[in-house]
């Protein structure tokens, strides 16, 4: 598999060493808009061949990436820690509009890190002119990841055995689905002990995880990391999997022409199923809220 980088910061290094040791790739091409940056990262990382799958590691123009696999943009403008996703707006959306423009008619998926990454896929939907199915945005995937890690530590379980979702945007007004997460075959809700005050911190905790950490280190990376090569390795790897990723909706859920994230099904072929999931009321009204977040958003960051 040829896969492409674009974008070699805190983030862009950390997708490339975890496509890496994940097998994903057999040729890795870099980019960044640093002159020699790409170049090191990529000397840096075959210096590491010894310790993972074969593949090839060098730095290449983003012209070189047209008949990619797939193409992952993490370029852009890293939030600090005061930060909202939604405050990189303007910058980033006229980064990544640039970056999908070049990539017109790339034979493979195009996959969105950059945040606010459910805007930013709409922009690379867009620009890219590529059918909505191809352009994946990493979306709430690891605020699902985080919400289970949380749930997992909370009840003493591996996370793996957990299953709960969250929805909508990759930010501020994502939305937790505890009315459908279940352990074993349990709801969540009728779990021993569990009562639903412990909601309300344990969503808390999942939706300003990144500020946290920002605030101590400067940037978040390696989780985001992983679950990109996750993402394509699902994908590329020819089977079906259920994730909640970000694309341009068409009706699930009464969602249309914006890009937020549901679960959905993902193959070689992209997002190519968006299923609607199961929700109460509030949920329901959440999520309608944060898509209108998100479609105010949009409107401020879409080029002239």
């Amino acid at each position: 598999m040829k896969l492409g980088v674009i974008g070699m910061g805190w983030v862009g290094s950390s997708v490339a060493v975890s496509i890496l040791q994940k097998g994903v790739a057999s040729e890795l091409l870099l980019n960044d808009a640093r002159e020699g940056l790409a170049e090191g990262e990529a000397m840096d990382l075959a210096h590491g061949a010894s310790f993972y799958p074969t593949a090839s590691v060098r730095a290449a123009s983003i012209d070189e990436m047209i008949d990619a696999d797939a193409v992952i943009i993490a370029a852009g403008k890293a939030g600090g820690p005061k930060d909202s996703r939604l405050d990189l707006l303007r910058v980033n959306a006229a980064i990544v509009h640039d970056i999908a423009t070049r990539l017109r008619g790339i034979r493979g998926l195009l996959v969105i890190v950059t945040n606010p990454v459910d805007v930013m896929t709409q922009v690379a939907a867009v620009a890219s002119g590529l059918p909505y199915t191809r352009v994946i945005g990493t979306g709430t995937m690891l605020d699902t990841a985080r919400l289970r890690a949380t749930l997992g530590q909370t009840l003493h379980l591996d996370p793996r055995s957990i299953h709960a979702q969250v929805v909508g945007e990759h930010g501020d007004s994502e939305v937790a689905l505890w009315s459908s997460a279940r352990l074993g075959g349990v709801q969540l809700r009728n779990w021993p002990g569990w009562t639903r005050d412990k909601e309300r911190a344990i969503a808390d905790e999942v939706r300003t995880a990144a500020y946290q950490i920002i605030a101590r280190k400067g940037a978040t990376n390696h989780a985001i990391g992983l679950v990109t090569a996750a993402l394509l390795k699902w994908t590329l790897s020819r089977g079906r999997r259920i994730v909640t990723v970000s694309r341009v909706q068409e009706g699930v859920a009464g969602l249309e022409d914006i890009a937020i994230s549901l679960p959905t099904i993902v193959s070689a072929e992209g997002a190519v199923e968006v299923i609607k999931p199961e929700m109460d009321a509030e949920e329901h009204e959440a999520l309608r809220r944060s898509a209108e977040v998100l479609r105010s958003a949009y409107r401020d960051a879409r080029p002239d």
